[in-house]
């Protein structure tokens, strides 16, 4: 579990295919790693990864299939800025909000602008997704926990305190650009109970192979 506070940013420094996955290299910056051990859960970009070589200036970890097929790892590169933030521990201050670090969709900033000394942004959920973000409710961007301050259909907006854009990579954000997306715990877990005996039925999955190999996951 995480709380959404960002506590550094960090560079991908390597992605290695591996077997139709990949093992990816994140130079951590300024996050105090004195206290993590192989095995331990790291939040990069609001994607809960396992640490499982630790060089010194950062981590090694496996990015899964399912990952790739749902998260915007797909779009990262070897220099690309991340979030960073190390798992709850019991005596954590819980700034944030409750995160699991399993995101949900991918969304995609299609504006952004000025306001005062803070930054407005539109961001497009997935359709899926829409039900639940809510006005003044929490949302996951990136890893960071945001409160939404308006809504109209699948897109909702935020407006960020200028401490905010320099302790993540939203400063980075520019229309087009896609993020990870986890809505508020409560909320799906709430519909998955309301979902009663259908909660039982078998659902198809989205992830393909074709998609493995259009993206370079798959060997030839």
């Amino acid at each position: 579990m995480f709380t959404g506070i960002i506590e550094a940013i960090g560079t991908i420094r390597a992605l290695t295919p591996k077997g139709g996955d990949v093992r990816v290299l994140v130079e951590t910056g300024k996050l105090d790693l004195a206290d993590v051990k192989l095995g331990d859960s790291i939040a990069v970009n609001g994607v809960c990864l396992t640490a499982v070589e630790l060089p010194g200036n950062g981590f090694w970890a496996d990015v899964s299939r399912e990952t790739l097929a749902r998260t915007a790892f797909i779009d990262l590169k070897a220099g690309s800025r991340v979030n960073l933030e190390k798992a709850l521990t019991p005596s954590s201050r819980l700034g944030g909000h409750l995160v699991s670090g399993h995101v949900d969709g991918v969304g995609e900033v299609v504006a952004r602008e000025d306001n005062a000394r803070a930054v407005q942004f539109r961001i497009r959920a997935p359709r899926e997704l829409a039900r639940y973000i809510a006005l003044k409710g929490s949302i996951t961007v990136d890893g960071t926990s945001l409160t939404v301050n308006a809504v109209n259909g699948a897109e909702f907006e935020l407006t960020i305190v200028p401490h905010t854009l320099g302790e993540t990579i939203m400063a980075d954000y520019r229309p087009g650009r896609q993020v990870n997306l986890e809505v508020d715990l409560l909320a799906r877990y709430l519909e998955r109970l309301m979902l009663g005996d259908k909660a039982a039925e078998p659902k198809a999955s989205g992830l393909t192979e074709s998609f493995l190999a259009e993206h370079g996951y798959l060997n030839k």
